[in-house]
């Protein structure tokens, strides 16, 4: 039915079955099979996306400190995108999972034009705290420009009409509400991430380098 998913409609249809008399069963094939696989591997394929791109970022800043501080922000945007579905009444269906897969992309990137900016003020000389703060105002028109430019894109989607709507719908309201919430709260919370994140591992370090120091002295 119009404003319906495919995914509520195979979930009443179980409900329905499972109040007929015992010894009736169901089986679901073709595309709704395919549906309910994909549903199930949600998790499994969260976690590769994930480790997908941390993998990525690893390899192109060559440390371990940067890109934990960049994947901070992805529960943010996968938070909004969940609020944003949640508050419009849609369902938690594949196309949605979709959605939360996208935002693991798109709120890295975000979190990517901070933190590259801090970490090349970082390495001039400026303290951690000034490198962020300094990265996030430079980057602020930016990241507001693609954003919105991305958010306007979606909208169609959003205002979907006729067959395949609900679908559309699902996929358009998650990825604008975790967009809005990488967006307007990301510029806020990558730079904590990234004098925290940066902070840690600077006091590893040097414990680190304190207990090899100490090691030659007790051998003696």
């Amino acid at each position: 039915a119009p404003g319906h998913s495919t995914g509520e409609a195979m979930a009443e249809l179980e409900r329905i079955v499972a109040g007929l008399p015992q010894g009736i069963g169901y089986e679901w094939t073709g595309l709704s099979l395919q549906e309910r696989a994909a549903g199930g591997q949600a998790p499994f394929l969260f976690a590769l996306a994930i480790l997908a791109v941390f993998l990525l970022l690893v390899a192109l800043y060559e440390s371990w400190a940067v890109p934990m501080a960049v994947m901070l922000i992805v529960p943010i945007g996968a938070l909004g995108a969940v609020l944003a579905v949640t508050v419009t009444g849609m369902s938690n269906d594949v196309y949605f999972k979709v959605g939360l897969i996208t935002i693991i992309g798109l709120a890295a990137k975000n979190a990517i034009l901070i933190v590259e900016v801090a970490k090349s003020l970082r390495e001039q000389g400026h303290s951690l705290v000034d490198a962020a703060v300094q990265a996030a105002r430079l980057r602020l028109r930016p990241i507001v420009m693609t954003s919105l430019a991305f958010i306007l894109g979606v909208v169609p989607l959003v205002l979907a009409s006729g067959a395949g709507a609900a679908s559309q719908r699902s996929l358009g309201t998650g990825v604008i509400g975790g967009m809005l919430s990488a967006t307007v709260l990301g510029v806020v919370f990558v730079p904590i991430f990234f004098v925290w994140v940066l902070s840690l591992f600077a006091r590893q370090k040097a414990a680190a380098a304190s207990t090899e120091t100490l090691e030659p002295i007790a051998a003696k």
